[in-house]
Order: C-alpha cells, then structure tokens, then sequence
C-alpha cells in the first residue's frame, strides 16, 4: 500500500472517530445505588443529564448516607458510560481495515 492511500484511509479513519465521539453523546446510561434510591443518568461520553434523589434519603440525620450513595451512582454511570462507548467505538470500527496491531485512542 502505497503513503497516499495510507494517508487517506487515515483521514478517514478520523473523520469516523468524529463522528462516533459525536455520537456518544446521543447514548444514555443510568447508574444508581441503594437499591435505586440515588439514580444517576448520563450520557456514553461522561456528561451527567441529571440525577433523582428518593425522598427518604433527605433526612439531615442521613447526610453521609446520601454523600456515599450519590458517588456510587456516579462511579455507577461513569462504569456504564465507559462501558457503552466502548461497545459503540468497537462497533465503529469492526468494518475499519486498519493494519494489524493498530491500536485506537480509547
């Protein structure tokens, strides 16, 4: 393979790799904890939509529970988001010939 052709298939491996981290952002993820009491939703690239806290855990009294339980939500979502943009990349660039032990950035 000649460096022109190398060249454009990897201009067009990035223009795909855009428009897949683009498209990341399209897919949700929930994380939660307790049971469901703390609920998480973001999006496969990491941006947090927004969160739903159940009425039992707003006791003062409760306050460190609530703190522990909200970072398991988010560490929760974080995994799943991780988790989806990988599937979503891999998917992207299954149909990518890209040469032999070519690693991509995720």
């Amino acid at each position: 393979m000649d460096l022109e052709k190398m060249m454009a298939m990897a201009q067009n491996v990035q223009a795909e790799l855009t428009k897949a981290q683009a498209t990341l952002d399209t897919i949700e993820v929930e994380g939660q904890s307790g049971g469901g009491l703390v609920k998480i939703r973001a999006s496969a690239k990491g941006r947090i939509i927004g969160m739903h806290i159940d009425d039992s855990l707003l006791n003062p009294n409760e306050k460190g529970m609530l703190e522990d339980l909200l970072a398991a939500a988010f560490n929760d979502a974080r995994a799943k988001a991780d988790a989806a943009s990988h599937e979503s990349m891999s998917k992207m660039t299954s149909g990518l010939p890209l040469p032999p032990g070519f690693k991509l950035p995720f």
